[in-house]
């Protein structure tokens, strides 16, 4: 990360941060198997109460992660940063080698 600026290393970690959470990583993976899912849903699916799961969408739409649009009188969400599903990826597929890895040495 040489040169990156600090206030970019600041939103980094932020992100990074917002992304540490297992209900809202629960909650953008199944945005990502949605594709575009209304509130109610995304709580069942993911097994969070509707006041928690709307609490988190708040906070990862203000980071510009979520994004929302109103249909009539329901609000449905959807991942809006595509590096989204492509970092989780990532961090999933490095996790499966290290566990394949000590299994292997088990």
């Amino acid at each position: 990360m040489t040169g990156v600026p600090t206030a970019m290393l600041d939103a980094a970690a932020e992100r990074f941060r917002l992304l540490s959470d297992p209900t809202r990583l629960r909650l953008l993976n199944e945005l990502d198997l949605a594709a575009e899912i209304p509130v109610g849903e995304i709580a069942e699916r993911a097994g969070v109460g509707l006041s928690n799961t709307s609490k988190h969408l708040h906070q990862l739409e203000r980071a510009g992660l979520v994004g929302r649009r109103r249909v009539g009188t329901t609000i449905l969400y959807h991942v809006a940063d595509p590096v989204i599903p492509q970092l989780c990826e990532i961090v999933c597929a490095s996790l499966r080698r290290r566990y394949a890895t000590l299994a292997e040495q088990a």
